[in-house]
Formats: structure tokens, C-alpha cells, sequence
């Protein structure tokens, strides 16, 4: 059966992104103990794009089912996780890319690269790297997972903190969590 992608974030609801987000059926990497450990060859370029063995993985059913099975451990050595194996994963920047954002009263959502829907909040928070003048916005996804906003998702968000902060400390608030958007 041919992969099909959800809808356009635009015309979801917060309840039609939340149901989508509660049907999507994870592998419980957390539970799996793999005895075998190795490298994947893969890589993720920091534009979200995958690659193994040098060559580009261009189907976006692939990396879907890849992205799902992958974590980062607390040294930021990222793994693709299987009951049986667990395989390094070099990563450029960050695992996936926020293309796309939708706001619905205090409420963030963000569209990753893999079509993966992600409602930020204190379980996925928003997490701003860099310097001021250069910030690097990312959102947590899952195990241990993020996401860093590209250039256009970057300005929908601060479109959204400017409207509802001043300039010196752009935040938002979303799931009843404040973000700051300058880096510490």
C-alpha cells in the first residue's frame, strides 16, 4: 500500500492534529534492549535529506519508517533501533526539519520533514541555540529527537512571538509553556 501524507497542516484542526498525532503507531524503541550494536552508514545532512553508504535514500516512505525508529542517546550519538540491533547514526545538525507551522490559539504545530506532526509544549518544547544575532530554533520530537525550524518556519514563529511580545525577549506560549526564542 502506497504511502499517503497527511493533509496540509493549514486545514487540520488542533483536534483533527491531535487525533492524526494519537493514531500514529511508534515502535517502543524505550522497551527494546538490542545485544547487537554497529554502524548504519547513514548520515542525515543538516536540510533533513538521508543518505546511506554515500547515496541519497529519495523515498519518503523509507525515511518515514527509518525516522521512526530512531533516538538519541544523552551523548547526542543518535541510533536507529530495532528489537535485535541498535546502529549509529551520523547526524549533521539535527535529526529532522520543522517545514512547516500552524498556531491555533496557544497552541504550536509543527510539520517535520517527515510528515510527522508535532504539538509543541512541555513534552516537545521549543529550544533556541546560538547567539542572538544568529539563533538556531529547535523543538523536541521523541527519544531524545529534535527538530530544527527551517528558514521559513523560523519566520512564521517569530511572526507569531512579535505579535504578542516585544522585540527585546521574543517568546511564545504553547500547551501552556513559555518558550523564549533568544538563546540563552
Amino acid at each position: 500500500m502506497p504511502y499517503e501524507p497527511p493533509p496540509e497542516l493549514a486545514g487540520l484542526s488542533l483536534t483533527e492534529v491531535a487525533k492524526l498525532v494519537a493514531e500514529r503507531k511508534l515502535p517502543p524503541l524505550d522497551r527494546w534492549s538490542p545485544v547487537h550494536t554497529g554502524d548504519s552508514e547513514m548520515r542525515i545532512a543538516s536540510d533533513g535529506r538521508w543518505f546511506h553508504q554515500g547515496g541519497e535514500i529519495r523515498r519518503p516512505a523509507m525515511v518515514r519508517a527509518f525516522a521512526s525508529l530512531l533516538m538519541c542517546d544523552e551523548r547526542g550519538t543518535h541510533w536507529l533501533v530495532t528489537p535485535s540491533q541498535k546502529l549509529s547514526v551520523e547526524v549533521e545538525d539535527a535529526a529532522f526539519v520543522a517545514v512547516d507551522m500552524k498556531q491555533e490559539s496557544d497552541t504550536l504545530v509543527f510539520r517535520l520533514n517527515t510528515d510527522d506532526l508535532v504539538i509543541a509544549g512541555p513534552d516537545h518544547p521549543i529550544e533556541a541555540e546560538g547567539d542572538p544575532d544568529t539563533p538556531a530554533i529547535y523543538v523536541k520530537v521523541r527519544h531524545g529527537t529534535r527538530a530544527r525550524l527551517n528558514r521559513s518556519t523560523y519566520a512564521q514563529l517569530v511572526e507569531f512571538a512579535l505579535a504578542r511580545a516585544d522585540e527585546a525577549n521574543p517568546a511564545v506560549t504553547s500547551g501552556g509553556a513559555t518558550f523564549s526564542l533568544r538563546p540563552a
